[in-house]
């Protein structure tokens, strides 16, 4: 099946409460099976000073889903949103696979990039590691739970860890008919998943600022990796947070605000 042109995506778009109309705004791109939605507390301490917008990848939240999960895709999605919100320039932040579509923005379109910041993912390819996941969502879609606690248990059958099933199960929404289903372009992301583990695209580095975060407790930033980590991104500065995995901006928030908040404050 051929990769889909832009998809218009689901955003949010917060205004700075006070002060920061003279400010550049922040992006913010999710994580696979993430949202926009995930992110709103942290939007909204953001927004205290700056425009924020976050958005809803294809096959994600609120966005169409499509055919084509290459990270040249995906950037060009959040580009044309930005294109379309009259955003020439942004601070640009993205966690895990949301990381590598912010670092294929930023390689691939530098002036659109002011800064950029990446959380707990390197710009290399990993291995399997959804399996369960995808099993578990779509129990969930062939089981048609009417309530959280159905759901729960058959996300269960393929999940053991609680926290990772309450992700999960941001993906829920119930449909006309009382169900539970899963709202994310499920076959879609699956039949794009050898594109999502492999590496950002781009033929060049990007030589602009960068912060790349990652979790004491995480996996996804191996120092064997800092090597390829340095060569696309030759100004990175690697922050480490305590008592923190892969999804770190949820297991130390405070931290991870002031991380950014210090890294922005200090571009020109």
């Amino acid at each position: 099946m051929t990769e889909h042109a832009n998809v218009d995506l689901y955003v949010i778009d917060l205004p700075a409460e006070s002060g920061g109309d003279d400010q550049l705004p922040v992006v913010v791109i999710h994580g696979l099976l993430g949202s926009a939605d995930n992110w709103r507390s942290h939007l909204k301490v953001w927004q205290r000073s700056r425009r924020v917008i976050a958005v809803d990848l294809r096959n994600h939240g609120r966005s169409p889903h499509v055919e084509g999960m290459s990270y040249t895709a995906m950037s060009q999605d959040v580009l044309a949103a930005l294109d379309k919100l009259g955003v020439e320039r942004a601070h640009v932040l993205g966690h895990s696979m949301g990381g590598k579509v912010a670092i294929t923005l930023a390689c691939r379109s530098p002036e659109r990039c002011a800064s950029l910041m990446v959380a707990d993912i390197a710009p290399v390819a990993y291995q399997h590691g959804h399996d369960d996941v995808f099993a578990a969502l779509e129990r969930v879609r062939v089981g048609k739970p009417t309530n959280r606690r159905e759901a729960d248990a058959l996300l269960a059958e393929h999940v053991d860890s609680r926290p990772t099933r309450l992700f999960l199960a941001t993906n829920l929404v119930r449909n006309e008919q009382g169900e539970m289903e899963v709202r994310v372009g499920l076959d879609e992301i699956q039949r794009g998943y050898e594109a999502i583990i492999g590496k950002p695209d781009g033929d060049r580095a990007f030589e602009g600022p960068t912060l790349v975060l990652k979790g004491a407790d995480s996996h996804y930033i191996a120092d064997d990796m800092l090597p390829a980590l340095r060569e696309v991104l030759p100004r990175a500065r690697v922050v480490t947070l305590k008592n923190a995995g892969h999804w770190l901006h949820a297991d130390q928030p405070e931290a991870f605000q002031q991380a950014v908040d210090t890294f922005i404050a200090a571009q020109p």
